[in-house]
């Protein structure tokens, strides 16, 4: 039976898709976005969600935008240095979502689902970004998500993503944390352990669920 969950069977038609974002501050209408991941998700032969590729740029902030010191010296980004390989917030989202339409085809789902921790932060930010940027081919869902930090709770007891990710037994290395690439990874591998954890229930849903019309 397990070779018959595909990704398109497990989410309804949606392809989750991990995004952590760094921005330069909490308003996702007036903060720069400064960093951008996303960590596609694949399904195994024998039903078992893991981590795939990583997509990750760094971003030049909008003009105009905001930049509070204070996240700044969390994240560790110096948004003006010569040496930091930064692109324009509309290359950054169209390459990403490139990639990103690629999956939903290969895995035959209808559209992406943002995966976050808090997860309408990143939604906010990336919306705004779209919007900024003119995009009209988004391939995520535009208010749907799926929030780790909520499934954390259930399946850890941990709302805390640093927490979560010791308690699931990945461990966390705190020198990498707040890049876009090591949280949006780490996220990725708590999504996939914790949705495990309900393989076998939700195979013998599938197995016992009515014929579609």
């Amino acid at each position: 039976m397990s070779d018959e969950i595909r990704m398109a069977d497990r989410f309804r038609g949606f392809l989750p898709v991990v995004v952590d974002v760094e921005t330069g501050g909490f308003n996702c209408k007036t903060d720069a976005l400064l960093e951008i991941a996303a960590v596609l998700i694949e399904v195994d032969p024998d039903g078992f969600l893991r981590r795939d590729e990583t997509i990750r740029y760094h971003v030049k902030p909008f003009e105009g935008a905001n930049m509070e010191e204070a996240s700044l010296a969390v994240n560790g980004i110096d948004p003006h240095h010569p040496l930091r390989p930064a692109i324009d917030e509309r290359d950054a989202l169209q390459r990403v979502f490139r990639e990103v339409r690629r999956a939903v085809r290969e895995g035959r789902c209808s559209r992406a689902v943002l995966v976050g921790h808090n997860a309408h932060f990143d939604l906010g930010f990336l919306n705004a970004a779209i919007e900024r940027s003119s995009i009209k081919r988004n391939p995520f869902h535009p208010f749907t998500c799926f929030d780790t930090a909520t499934l954390c709770g259930v399946a850890y007891g941990q709302t805390v993503l640093a927490r979560a990710c010791i308690a699931a037994g990945l461990g966390w290395d705190e020198t990498q944390a707040h890049s876009a690439s090591y949280d949006a990874e780490m996220t990725a591998d708590l999504y996939c352990d914790a949705v495990n954890r309900y393989r076998d229930i939700f195979e013998k849903t599938l197995r016992n669920a009515p014929p579609q019309p």
